[in-house]
């Protein structure tokens, strides 16, 4: 149904002089030229004019072209067709995959009132030693991800995607905003490699598409996310690479459209952007969706006000650090900076909280002895120094894991650690149980078996 013409246009706005009233914030308009289709998603509405901002390239068009209206906004698949597929924003796959029967939703419908949201939901135990007991998830929980390239970070989310599959049967999302899409092959053979790939859906808004389609790739994402959730009751884990992504690409929106920017050149409707995407992300009673969303900080500065809109989000962060990675030590988590609200006596237990407090200790000591031993000796230690220094290293060492998704690569069978072990294990290292071992012995092991 035409519903209008354009009457101006630019490479980040139309207006529309409408035909009809019956056009609102967030439907889908397009207009067609030499057989293509060019979608735009309406930004305002005034009076009889609408704004309306592209989601593919303008090139080519020109006032006085027919407007037309696409039912039911954007939409992608919502069924158990979207495991073991690749969609963009705009929910066409684009792994070659056909979806003979497709049945679709909106990516603005939001299904949770307050009264379905479980704030109250199981921990989500991931197998993973050093996740498990410096950062345990809680379901619903968000989490921030630091770290740069080369430091793990795939194998992470695999392994991640790996244990909550065979822990909990639930399925997990991968969101690519902004992503390259020389890193975006690479994951998918990467996941089809490892069998990874019938488990999880993939969503990207690649770095070389306009910041309409990087920035609806969260929404498109998390529709993906809530029907494992809601419609199958599933402990859903969502990746998001990168939420900063998400913000910028907002602001390249903003800036487009001639708004006035606020601090660092920051959209206005920062934070009612961010307010939006993580507030789907939460518990029921039969469901939850888990995120995991890698953070950029830009120029390092951690005060950035777009980094702390995130920050105030998370209920945790997991930081993966080089010079921890360039010891060979997997996942290179650095426990100073890796946190979680659940480590208190009252999430977790007294016990598993105490340990926690002691394995910090251990390690902020060894960090000071290191630079003694390293000019005087180990010698001029004492007898608890000299203990604390041997125990930290094997901690250290025990923090290391083999992977399910690396046995290819290291010919370690990966292990699935219970928490139980691993408080066993912590507490035997530190208090001296273990120090006729070796600290060789607790490189890349499950449990300690003696």
């Amino acid at each position: 149904m035409i519903i209008g013409k354009v009457i101006t246009i630019s490479n980040m706005s139309v207006s529309v002089l409408l035909d009809t009233y019956d056009v609102g914030v967030r439907d889908i308009v397009y207009v067609e030229q030499d057989g293509q289709r060019t979608l735009f998603e309406v930004n305002n509405v005034s009076g009889n004019v609408a704004n309306a901002i592209p989601l593919t390239n303008v090139y080519g068009l020109r006032k006085g072209l027919d407007v037309y209206s696409q039912k039911g906004g954007l939409r992608i698949e919502y069924s158990s067709e979207v495991l073991g597929k690749v969609f963009d924003t705009l929910g066409n796959t684009i792994d070659g995959s056909v979806i003979e029967r497709p049945h679709t939703k909106n990516i603005y419908e939001k299904n949770l009132s307050m009264a379905e949201i479980n704030i109250k939901g199981d921990i989500l135990w991931t197998g993973i030693k050093v996740i498990d007991f410096f950062a345990p998830l809680q379901k619903g929980f968000k989490m921030g991800m630091f770290g740069g390239a080369g430091v793990g970070k795939t194998v992470l989310v695999k392994e991640l995607i790996n244990n909550v599959y065979t822990g909990q049967g639930s399925n997990s999302v991968f969101i690519g905003i902004g992503e390259r899409s020389r890193e975006g092959r690479e994951l998918y053979d990467e996941m089809q490699k490892s069998q990874l790939l019938d488990k999880m859906s993939v969503v990207f808004g690649q770095m070389g598409e306009n910041p309409m389609i990087r920035s609806r790739a969260a929404y498109s994402g998390l529709t993906v996310g809530e029907f494992l959730r809601d419609e199958q009751d599933q402990d859903v884990l969502i990746f998001i690479d990168n939420i900063y992504r998400f913000l910028q690409a907002n602001s390249e929106i903003s800036a487009e459209l001639g708004n006035m920017p606020i601090e660092s050149g920051y959209s206005t409707s920062l934070l009612t952007e961010i307010n939006e995407v993580m507030e789907r992300i939460n518990s029921t009673e039969n469901g939850s969706i888990t995120s995991f969303q890698a953070i950029f900080i830009p120029a390092d500065d951690m005060t950035d006000f777009a980094v702390n809109s995130i920050l105030s989000h998370m209920d945790g962060q997991v930081a993966l650090s080089r010079k921890i990675s360039e010891k060979g030590i997997y996942p290179a988590v650095d426990v100073f900076n890796t946190t979680s609200k659940l480590v208190t006596a009252e999430g977790v237990g007294e016990r598993h909280y105490s340990l926690v407090e002691r394995a910090i200790a251990h390690f902020a000591r060894y960090d000071e002895l290191e630079e003694i031993v390293a000019v005087l000796g180990i010698d001029e230690l004492g007898e608890e120094d000299t203990n604390t220094f041997y125990r930290a290293r094997k901690l250290r060492n025990y923090f290391t894991q083999p992977m399910f998704v690396s046995e290819q690569y290291t010919g370690i069978p990966g292990e699935f650690v219970k928490i139980e072990a691993v408080l066993n294990d912590v507490e035997n290292i530190m208090s001296g149980a273990f120090d006729t071992l070796d600290e060789n012995e607790f490189y890349y092991i499950g449990s300690v078996k003696r």
